[in-house]
């Protein structure tokens, strides 16, 4: 399989929330296989034009070539686009998924990235921005940080979960406030206030947040994105029945496998036995990472016992796949696992959710919102001498018992799940803030409002995602690979 990844994406109208997963011929995404064991990396048969390799005409008609190969829709494609009709490679690609996205089946999935940047992310998280998490509320005009990462120019300003962004300017003398930018563009005006993921674009940013309100000069640099916070991702709480570990999972790529192993190592060493995953603002990821956290937590299982299954359209089911669960060292047998999850949760963090569900039953939970619905993955297919990377829907995801049709969201799937709103007044991991309130109660057995189905999962006409009380996490419509997979960062 040519390096598949499980994210949700959109480049839709408005603001959306990108995920995508990983690879790419030539990328270095490990393919999920029983025990580890790499899939096999299929060929096209379409081979790309030599002769003006790069021109645009060019660049359509091997990803249409791609598509008629390799999309797991092919009934919806288009007989005979017309690729006059389209200046650039985005839109002719958004035209050829029409259907299917009209049907609610590839949102903004299918798409063609960079190669070099894609890689640099996977590989470290590697980003250029101010560093933090973003979400608006268009109804009471007002926007915050979610969340700011480690390394990063807006974390080491003093700015963090809870801060409220007033007012965005190229300088002091032209500050613009947030209520106005929202009322006059909605919310996508703040993407175009923020300016271009260069670094160096600086902007002044008027904020509010316990140590009062004042005027931030930040300016956009390089950064890598921990998968796992050294402040706040990892921590074990004191439960109702005894220790409870909390991880909290930012996105699914290559660093975040030794991340995760160390957490679970703790984990197991302090007699952990129950857990609460926050995957909140998670849109996915590498499949191969995810099979780790699903191992993980997969504590009971035998070598026998299916975590998840990859499929593709008929023709292609040489390139079937089954993962199987794998006993590592750090490996915890749990009780309960409570999922802490949002319309932000999708594809990869879908798949680990959907894999427990035929092996814990009611002792697994969803805890906050309903989830994004992203049942299938991409494949990475490469033009190298134009940087393009296809990232096409070629497959779908289910768990062992063949679940996988979950395109409206998760929630109606399980048997357990507990409305929770996303506080970010209190830190990522404290006993107090909402949603891990919510899911220590799972866990210790107290009754709760469940989520209703449909509630947050998100529509194809809706391109947005749930995040706190109102607020929606910010995306580009056109996002890099980082915001792609870390949905709201800037």
């Amino acid at each position: 399989m040519r390096n598949p990844v499980l994210a949700r994406t959109s480049a839709a109208l408005a603001i959306v929330a990108l995920l995508s997963a990983c690879g790419g011929g030539g990328g270095g995404a490990t393919a999920i296989g029983g025990g580890g064991t790499p899939a096999p990396t299929p060929t096209p048969t379409a081979s790309p034009p030599t002769t003006g390799a790069c021109s645009l005409r060019s660049r359509q008609d091997w990803v249409l070539a791609q598509m008629r190969e390799w999309y797991l829709f092919p009934e919806t494609l288009p007989a005979a686009p017309n690729p006059a009709s389209y200046s650039n490679l985005d839109d002719w690609t958004d035209a050829l998924t029409a259907t299917a996205r009209g049907q609610g089946r590839d949102r903004y999935f299918t798409y063609v990235t960079s190669i070099a940047e894609e890689n640099a992310f996977y590989n470290s998280g590697s980003s250029a921005g101010f560093g933090f998490r973003l979400g608006a509320d268009a109804s009471t005009r007002r926007a915050g940080i979610l969340e700011a990462f480690e390394g990063a120019p807006a974390l080491a300003a003093g700015l963090d979960r809870g801060t409220e962004i007033l007012a965005i300017g190229t300088s002091e003398s032209n500050l613009r406030t947030v209520s106005d930018i929202i009322a006059a563009e909605g919310t996508g005006g703040i993407n175009n206030a923020l300016g271009p993921s260069n670094p160096g674009v600086t902007r002044v940013l008027r904020v509010s947040d316990a140590a009062g309100t004042r005027n931030v000069t930040l300016a956009k640099a390089d950064y890598d994105i921990a998968p796992v916070s050294s402040r706040t991702g990892v921590r074990v709480l004191d439960g109702p029945n005894g220790k409870v570990g909390y991880v909290n999972l930012r996105t699914f790529i290559n660093p975040a496998e030794p991340a995760l192993k160390s957490a679970f190592a703790q984990f197991k060493a302090q007699g952990v036995r129950d857990l609460i995953i926050d995957l909140r603002y998670n849109g996915g990821g590498l499949l191969s990472v995810a099979g780790v956290l699903g191992d993980l937590i997969g504590g009971g299982r035998s070598s026998s016992d299916v975590q998840s299954k990859v499929v593709f359209r008929p023709e292609k089911s040489a390139e079937n796949e089954t993962r199987y669960f794998n006993q590592l060292a750090e490996t915890v047998t749990p009780r309960r696992i409570a999922f802490i999850g949002t319309g932000g949760t999708a594809s990869a963090s879908e798949l680990v959710i959907n894999a427990m569900i035929p092996y814990l039953n009611a002792d697994v939970a969803l805890i906050g919102t309903n989830t994004y619905g992203k049942p299938v993955g991409q494949i990475a297919l490469d033009k190298t001498e134009c940087d393009d990377r296809l990232r096409v829907i070629a497959f779908s995801v289910r768990n062992r018992d063949n679940q996988g049709d979950y395109y409206s969201g998760l929630a109606p799937y399980l048997k357990a799940t507990c409305q929770a709103i996303d506080d970010p007044s209190r830190p990522l991991g404290d006993p107090a803030e909402a949603s891990v309130r919510t899911a220590l109660g799972f866990i210790g057995g107290q009754s709760c409002t469940p989520i209703a189905p449909g509630t947050a999962a998100l529509s194809a006409s809706a391109e947005r995602i749930a995040a706190p009380a109102g607020r929606r996490l910010v995306t580009p419509d056109r996002p890099s690979p980082s915001q792609r997979e870390v949905p709201g960062s800037f």
